[in-house]
């Protein structure tokens, strides 16, 4: 029997209508129907549940071919219903064969008209976005007339914000990571733009826009909103008709990112300066610039003008927390407690910069443009609550069954007995206890090779579907490889996965350094001979910082220094312009090669991983992203999809012959996109009982033993020949218990299924593994403390670490010898 729900997951035209959708049963799992009607607006989370083991008896293999379906706990669907009575009042007013009966202006009618149906030379826009916009135009136009059944949108909106954002009119819009933000805003403007213009006394109608990011790396990508720029929008895809673009220009638009509301010094002294100027009365000196200086300062084209419209990209980042008092979040701790402050600082300081717009110039209305519109951790509200002022959702699930973008593989199944959840689902509580909780500058000195046994499987497993990627790509003719991101917790770990990966070199006692490869061999930055690569193929990144606009951290600065100096000396070698080179700083230059990673002939045309701290910033745009590993905690949906849809932008728009898209993946380890899911309470177990043991004096002193305080041993080596003798307890089974999964599945919740597994890491050399088990016996083992490494014994070595190989080493569940290169089992 086939499975029509894997093999064809795209449904609909990413143009027209999604007149269809696959059913999913009250657990969420595909029933094989094709239901031909739109699915409704609901909390779908397009990821499969991880397939249920029936027991828990030995596993070293998995039966594949048993898993037709996707097994798991019932998801909880809540319909936003909202979204839903505006869809249908949509579906009925775009019905209306005659302009004139529509409710809006001629210009209005006209724009709507080009974005249906104008023959246009590149990509048209999507449904999804033409949508977004008549929700805008809907509620600004059309429902203000519409008698009562128009009012009481107006009034759930208004109602909305009056509970959280008093004082300012917000209307969210939900669409998808990938499926095009930037052309709705650019289509949003030219809508309003061209109507203020041939209608300026209308209050409806505004020629100002304050367009408000999260980031520097989205605030330069929305360029393309200035009428102006070369690769403007307007023009380059056709979104106005060409006797309409003269009147865009009459638009006043300021980008910028939230930080910019931050108020600045206007004298900068120091704290001697400030004391003698204040004198010994205490008379505060005010050198902070006043909210009116700041505005200035941010949008000066738009001082003056009155009514202006406020969009916000990436809006989940601003709202204004719920007062202690009433707060619904339960009390956070650690790295939680951390990530809420940092949270509300962001979120504080964005809506107040927008209410400060209000106070002193005026907003129309604010339009939030996000993926994922929910309150943040730390808002007060329960984490992941949608906002209540959405009017619009064209979800994941949607833009997956449209072939908007790609359709994201998680683990569902693998060798490990005894799990309900595969091991590389949620990576992270493996191995958590043994990562670096701290900075690289506390840590102490970290090897990169002792990271945990199951990251370093982990990552050969995606690896090796990462390779055979590579080479199809490579085979079709593209010019750019496909991108592989680690996502990491902090700047130690990320430091400890990028020497893994691209190798570094290890300073030994005696003050000499020596070079330790890359385990991943596409992703080294060193050739054979020990040279780093004139262009990197893994680059190491602190996106946080990067986007704040603020200096590189030290510390994260000595790390990259290698990789920047190496990208100055390209932008020389590509321009020759030295002066360019050096006038960068480093955070431009890391911020345009991450900026430019998958562009033909850009500064990132190289890169083949990239290994963040944090999460890759909002808004990277890289659509040759094919693998992501999570090496962090990830605790709600809105941190799954966040960096999941760094991924999930295509690389292909062209259709097939049946005028649908052809499905594209992004397979996924290590990010646990399943929280949905209703939640199983645990049987509790009984406190263990303890014993406390001490000493007893003086009554038993006689029985006192002393041991000598050691500071170390030495290892006096015989002269003559080394010998080994093995027995049963010599033998060493390598299993997916010892190394980590072997074998795993991963699946979209549609869509063809992949296997990853070890197979490649059979294809090494047994002399390969021989010489590097011997090379670490001779250097971790054969050696006295501070003392030379004792070459003179790697032949003796040699030979008999083949004899244990031959005669005791032990394969089973798809592991193979390779493994042994794991410093943490040799």
């Amino acid at each position: 029997m086939t499975n029509q729900f894997f093999e064809k997951p795209i449904l609909n035209s990413p143009y027209e209508y999604p007149s269809q959708h696959w059913e999913l049963d009250d657990s969420g799992q595909p029933t094989q129907k094709v239901l031909s009607q739109r699915r409704k607006a609901s909390f779908v989370t397009p990821i499969p549940k991880p397939k249920k083991r029936k027991d828990d008896s030995k596993q070293e293999k998995i039966d594949f071919d048993t898993i037709h379906g996707l097994d798991g706990d019932s998801e909880k669907y809540e319909t936003t219903s909202w979204v839903n009575r505006v869809r249908t009042e949509l579906e009925a007013w775009r019905a209306k064969p005659d302009p004139g009966t529509w409710g809006v202006t001629p210009e209005t009618a006209r724009l709507l008209h080009h974005w249906r149906h104008h023959e246009f030379s590149g990509l048209r826009p999507f449904f999804c976005q033409v949508e977004l916009v008549e929700t805008v135009i809907w509620l600004t136009e059309v429902a203000p007339r519409a008698g009562k059944a128009g009012a009481a949108y107006l009034e759930q909106l208004e109602a909305a914000n009056l509970r959280s954002n008093p004082g300012l009119m917000r209307l969210a819009l939900k669409l998808a990571t990938g499926a095009g933000k930037t052309t709705v805003m650019a289509m949003i403007i030219a809508w309003q733009t061209i109507n203020a213009v041939r209608r300026p006394n209308s209050t409806r109608f505004t020629r100002g826009f304050l367009v408000v990011a999260p980031g520097l790396t989205i605030k330069d990508r929305l360029r393309v909103l200035q009428p102006n720029d070369p690769d403007s929008y307007y023009q380059s895809r056709e979104l106005v008709p060409q006797d309409m673009l003269p009147e865009l220009e009459r638009a006043k638009i300021v980008i910028t990112n939230y930080h910019a509301f931050k108020r600045r010094e206007r004298l900068d002294v120091s704290k001697g300066t400030r004391g003698a100027l204040e004198g010994w009365r205490g008379e505060t000196l005010d050198t902070v610039e006043s909210e009116g200086q700041m505005l200035h300062r941010v949008m000066p084209e738009l001082m003056g003008m009155k009514n202006i419209l406020s969009i916000n990209d990436e809006a989940h980042h601003c709202y204004r927390e719920k007062p202690p008092e009433d707060s619904d979040e339960e009390d956070l701790k650690g790295d939680d407690k951390k990530e809420a402050e940092r949270n509300r600082e962001a979120a504080r300081l964005w809506i107040s910069g927008l209410e400060a717009v209000d106070r002193k110039l005026g907003l129309s209305r604010v339009i939030d443009l996000s993926a994922t519109p929910f309150f943040l951790k730390g808002s007060g509200y329960a984490e992941g609550t949608l906002f209540p002022w959405t009017m619009s959702d064209f979800s994941l699930m949607d833009a997956i069954e449209c072939g908007i973008v790609k359709l994201p593989r998680v683990p569902i199944a693998d060798n490990i007995p005894g799990q309900d959840m595969p091991m590389y689902r949620n990576l992270w509580e493996h191995i958590r206890k043994q990562m670096p909780k701290k900075g690289r500058g506390k840590g102490g000195t970290l090897d990169p090779l002792s990271i945990p046994t199951q990251l370093q499987t982990a990552l050969e497993a995606l690896y090796g579907h990462y390779k055979k990627t590579y080479d199809l790509w490579a085979e079709s003719g593209i010019r750019v490889p496909p991108c592989f991101i680690v996502v990491c917790n902090n700047t130690a770990t990320s430091k400890l996965v990028y020497d893994y990966i691209s190798g570094f070199y290890r300073e030994n006692e005696d003050g000499s350094t020596s070079l330790e490869q890359g385990r991943l061999e596409l992703f080294r930055n060193f050739d054979e001979h020990g040279n780093q690569l004139g262009r990197p193929r893994t680059l190491l990144i602190d996106s946080e910082q990067l986007e704040s606009g603020d200096a590189l951290d030290k510390k994260f600065r000595d790390m990259a220094s290698d990789e920047i100096e190496r990208f100055r000396r390209e932008i020389v070698e590509r321009t020759g312009d030295r002066q360019k080179a050096e006038s960068l700083t480093d955070q431009d230059l890391l911020r345009e090669v991450m900026n430019t990673v998958g562009k033909e002939g850009r500064l990132g045309d190289s890169i083949r991983c990239v290994v963040s701290v944090s999460m890759l910033t909002e808004g990277w745009d890289a659509n040759t992203v094919t693998h992501v590993l999570g090496v962090r905690a990830f605790g709600t949906q809105l941190l799954c999809e966040q960096v999941i849809g760094r991924a999930l932008r295509r690389q292909s728009y062209d259709l097939n012959e049946e005028g649908l898209m052809n499905v594209e993946y992004a397979d996924v380890l290590g990010i646990p996109f399943d929280f949905t899911a209703q939640a199983v309470t645990a049987t509790p177990q009984p406190p263990r009982e303890t014993i406390q043991v001490k000493a007893i004096s003086p009554e038993r002193d006689e029985c006192d033993i002393r041991f000598p305080r050691v500071e170390g041993y030495r290892i006096e080596l015989p002269e003559e020949r080394l010998t080994a003798e093995f027995n049963d307890d010599s033998t060493l089974e390598l299993t997916p218990e010892l190394v980590g999964a072997t074998e795993t599945r991963n699946s979209g919740i549609i869509g063809e299924s992949i296997d990853l597994n070890l197979v490649h890491t059979g294809d090494v050399r047994p002399s390969q593994v021989l010489y590097e088990l011997t090379a670490h016996l001779v250097s971790t083992k054969w050696r006295d403390p501070g003392g030379e490494i004792q070459l003179h014994l790697f032949g003796q070595l040699k030979r008999i670490a083949r004899q244990w190989i031959e005669n005791h080493l032990v394969c089973k569940g798809g592991t193979f010898p390779a493994q042994l290169a794991y410093s943490t089992i040799a």
